[in-house]
C-alpha cells in the first residue's frame, strides 16, 4: 500500500467550528465525558505525571477519543478509542493546535489552525508541537489514533496533540499494521467491535526534532475485549528501527516495557475470564500480519545490483558491422530483443531470490543466536544463583556454630548460678534452726516412752469406763425389774384381801 493511498485515507477537512478539544482539569480523576473510551471507564493507572495534560477530543459535539499529552516531550503519551471503523478518504488534511495548552487563560475552547493561533494565543508552541517543527526535517506527523480508523468525517484526529515524529516509511508500516490488526485479528474476535477498547501510545527516546519534539523510541498498542465470557487482552510493540516488525506481547509484559510500570486496564481486562482460544486465533492472524510486513520490507530492499542502463548496456549484443545491411541489423535486433529482456528478468528474479534466501538465513541465524544467548544467560543466572546460595550457607556455618557455643556457655552459667543461689540460701539459714533440726530426733526418741505410757493409761481408763458403764447398766436394769415386780406383787395381795 503506497503513501498516496495512506494520504488519501489520512486526509481531512478540519473545520474549526466543528472541532473541539476540551482540556480536563487536574482535579478530575478521569477524562470527564471521554471516560467511555476506557475499559470500566477507568484510565490507565501510573502513566500520568507532571507536565501531562488530559484532552477529551470532540467532533461535531460528540466525543471521539481521549489523549494524554506530554508538554515536556510534545508528543502524546497515549490515545484511547473504541470500535474503529474505516473513514472516508476524500477530505483535505489540516493540522490543528490546542490553544489552552500554551495559554491556560485563553477563551478559545476549540482547536484552531496554527496560523490563526499566532495572533490570538500567547506563548504558542511553548508546550506543544507546531507544524513548523516538522518543516525541513526527515520526520512526518504520525498519528497515534490514525484518521483511517475513524468513522466520522469531521474528525479530531488531525490535532498535533495526537501526532508524534515518524519517518515516512515507518509511518506507512505503522498505519498498515494498525489497519491489518484491526481488520484481521482484533475486531473479528470481539463480536461487532463495540466492546473493543484500544490504547495506542509512544515511549520517548533521547532524540528530538529540532531540539523540541521528542522522537519515539517505540510505539505500542494495547487492546481489551470486554465481551462477557469471551474477553481477552493483547499488546503490541513496534520499534522505530528500520526492518523491525510489530511484536505481539502480553499486556503485563507491555506494562513492564513502559515507564513507571503502569496498569493499562483495570483488573487486567477481566484476566480470570479471558478466552484463550480467541487469543490463539488472534496470534495466528498476527503472524500473518508480521509475514506481510516482512514481505513488504523485502520488496523495498530488493533492487537490481546495477542500474537498468548498465544492465542493458552489458547485456546488449555487439553492434553489427557497418558493412552489413540495415535490414539485417533490424531483423537481428528484433530477434534478440525478447531474449535480452527475458535474460534481464531472470537476473532480476535470481538476485531477488538470493537476497530473500540471504535475509531468511540471516533471520534464522539471528533467532538461533538469540536462543543460544538466552539459554546461556539462563544457565549463567542459574549457576550464579546456585553458587550464591551455597556461599551463603557456607558463610552462615561459623555463625551458627558460634550461636550454639554461646547457648551452651549460657546454660552452664545458669547452672552455676542456680548452685550458687542454693548454697547461699543454705548458708543463710539461722544456727538455731539447724540446732533444732539436729536435736529433733533426740527429743523424738525420748518422748516415745512417755507417749506409750500415756497411751496405756488412756487404754486402762477406757476399759475401766467400759466396766463401770456395764455394771451400772446391769444394776439399773435389776433395780427397774425389782421395782416392777414389787409393785405387781403388792397389787395382787391387795386384790386378794378384798375378796376375802
Amino acid at each position: 500500500m503506497g503513501p498516496a493511498r495512506w494520504l488519501a485515507l489520512g486526509s481531512l477537512l478540519a473545520l474549526g467550528t466543528l472541532l473541539e478539544g476540551r482540556l480536563v482539569g487536574e482535579e478530575d480523576p478521569g477524562f470527564g465525558e471521554c471516560d467511555q473510551f476506557f475499559y470500566a471507564e477507568t484510565p490507565p493507572a501510573g502513566l500520568a505525571a507532571e507536565g501531562h495534560v488530559k484532552i477529551c477530543q470532540r467532533s461535531e459535539g460528540t466525543e471521539r477519543f481521549a489523549t494524554l499529552y506530554s508538554t515536556r516531550d510534545r508528543i502524546p503519551v497515549y490515545s484511547a478509542f473504541r470500535a474503529p471503523r474505516l473513514a472516508p478518504g476524500d477530505a483535505e488534511q489540516r493540522w490543528l493546535v490546542e490553544p489552552q495548552i500554551d495559554d491556560p487563560n485563553s477563551s478559545l475552547e476549540e482547536v484552531i489552525n496554527e496560523a490563526d493561533a499566532i495572533t490570538s494565543v500567547s506563548n504558542l508552541g511553548s508546550k506543544q508541537a507546531l507544524n513548523t517543527d516538522y518543516l525541513d526535517s526527515n520526520y512526518q506527523r504520525g498519528q497515534l489514533y490514525p484518521f483511517s480508523l475513524s468513522s466520522d468525517f469531521h474528525t479530531a484526529a488531525f490535532t498535533l496533540t495526537n501526532a508524534a515524529p515518524m519517518t515516512p516509511s515507518f509511518q506507512e508500516r505503522w498505519y498498515m499494521n494498525l489497519n491489518s490488526l484491526m481488520d484481521q485479528a482484533l475486531t473479528p474476535q470481539c463480536g461487532s467491535g463495540d466492546d473493543l477498547y484500544i490504547l495506542t501510545g509512544a515511549v520517548p527516546s533521547d532524540h528530538k526534532v529540532k531540539d523540541k519534539v521528542t522522537i519515539p523510541e517505540f510505539v505500542w498498542l494495547a487492546a481489551c475485549c470486554a465481551v462477557p465470557g469471551g474477553g481477552w487482552a493483547m499488546g503490541f510493540v513496534k520499534h522505530t528501527r528500520d526492518g523491525d516488525v510489530i511484536e505481539d506481547v502480553m499486556v503485563k509484559e507491555l506494562e513492564k516495557l513502559l515507564p513507571l510500570n503502569p496498569q493499562l486496564f483495570q483488573n487486567n481486562c477481566g484476566e480470570t475470564e479471558q478466552d484463550t482460544e480467541k487469543m490463539k486465533k488472534i496470534l495466528e492472524m498476527v503472524n500473518q500480519v508480521q509475514d506481510e510486513e516482512r514481505m513488504v520490507h523485502l520488496k523495498e530492499k530488493s533492487s537490481p545490483l546495477s542500474s537498468p542502463e548498465s544492465e542493458q548496456s552489458a547485456l546488449l549484443p555487439p553492434e553489427a558491422p557497418e558493412e552489413r545491411s540495415s535490414l539485417f541489423g533490424k531483423f537481428m535486433g528484433f530477434i534478440t530483443s525478447p531474449f535480452i529482456k527475458l535474460f534481464q528478468l531472470i537476473c532480476y528474479l535470481v538476485v531477488g531470490i538470493l537476497k530473500s534466501i540471504v535475509y531468511f538465513l540471516w533471520y534464522v541465524t539471528k533467532q538461533v543466536i538469540n536462543g543460544i544467548q538466552s539459554c546461556l544467560y539462563r544457565l549463567g543466572s542459574a549457576t550464579v544463583s546456585y553458587f550464591l546460595a551455597i556461599g551463603e550457607e557456607l558463610a552462615s556455618i561459623p555463625w551458627k556454630v558460634l550461636k550454639v557455643i554461646v547457648k551452651i556457655i549460657r546454660a552452664i552459667l545458669r547452672i552455676l548460678c542456680c548452685l550458687l543461689k542454693a548454697i547461699c540460701r543454705i548458708l543463710g539459714i539461722p544456727v538455731r534452726v539447724l540446732v533444732d533440726v539436729a536435736s529433733f530426733p533426740v527429743y523424738t526418741m525420748g518422748a516415745i516412752p512417755i507417749v506409750c505410757k500415756d497411751i496405756a493409761v488412756g487404754l486402762g481408763g477406757i476399759i475401766s469406763l467400759l466396766f463401770d458403764t456395764a455394771f451400772g447398766t446391769m444394776g439399773g436394769l435389776f433395780q427397774v425389774v425389782f421395782s416392777v415386780c414389787k409393785r405387781i406383787g403388792y397389787r395382787v395381795t391387795f386384790e386378794n384381801s378384798g375378796e376375802l
